[in-house]
């Protein structure tokens, strides 16, 4: 005889954290994530259902398969996972527990999803985030982004987060933390500074997103603005030679 847990049975949906690196689609209409282990190669919406990597026909999750979205219980230990060099570029997820679930000591794995809350570390040189960024690798179909300042975007494809929430749509909010590399703290969290983006509302409502964006196009400009002083630079001199 074999000894079975009690079914759970929850007044609402159980939550929880995990990291993934945000993507677009090489067309840029759609936005969504893709895992950093198993199951990275598959990007996934704002609502998605889980599917089987091996490609056996069976439903996620089963019992005797590791296939399945995961996530676990603490905010904190999902922040613990973004300290490593190879996940520095991820964003922490906020999300819902959908459909069967199977519980663990740290976590969930289960068949359905919905990220309520995306929160973008900062640049890779250590400012404050404006906009996610080619990160120079992806998957077929879609390119990986990264957290990006003013000063890092450049000539880069990219998106505010503001126009990445509206892209990935399903109500998903963004939120960008302080500059610390330690603080990824959302809206609501111990975080005071990070400014969660509403994408409900037109782009450039906001005071936060306004900056934002100005700073995003004064750093283009910036960049037009200094290849154009070295066109004319070499121009001039090719026309005073003999």
């Amino acid at each position: 005889m074999r000894l079975r847990l009690p079914e759970e049975r929850l007044t609402e949906p159980p939550t929880g954290f995990k990291i993934a690196h945000p993507v677009l689609s090489q067309d840029g209409t759609r936005a969504g994530f893709t895992g950093v282990s198993l199951g990275g190669a598959l990007p996934y919406g704002v609502v998605a259902d889980a599917s089987c990597v091996y490609g056996r026909r069976h439903r996620s999750p089963a019992r005797r398969c590791d296939c399945g979205f995961h996530c676990v219980h603490e905010r904190a230990a999902a922040e613990a996972l973004l300290c490593t060099a190879e996940h520095r570029a991820a964003v922490l997820l906020d999300i819902t527990v959908l459909g069967a679930y199977i519980r663990f000591e740290l976590g969930f794995r289960y068949a359905r999803q919905r990220v309520r809350a995306a929160t973008v570390g900062p640049c890779a040189c250590g400012a404050r985030a404006v906009a996610l960024a080619d990160a120079g690798w992806g998957r077929p179909g879609w390119r990986a982004l990264a957290a990006a300042c003013a000063g890092c975007v450049r000539s880069r494809t990219s998106v505010s987060l503001a126009e990445f929430a509206r892209r990935a749509g399903d109500g998903l909010r963004v939120a960008v933390g302080s500059g610390d590399p330690g603080d990824l703290s959302g809206p609501g969290g111990p975080g005071d500074s990070a400014a969660a983006v509403d994408p409900g509302l037109p782009e450039g409502l906001g005071v936060p997103e306004l900056v934002a964006e100005a700073a995003l196009l004064q750093a283009r400009l910036d960049w037009f603005q200094s290849r154009l002083a070295r066109l004319e630079g070499s121009g001039g001199q090719q026309r005073g030679g003999p």
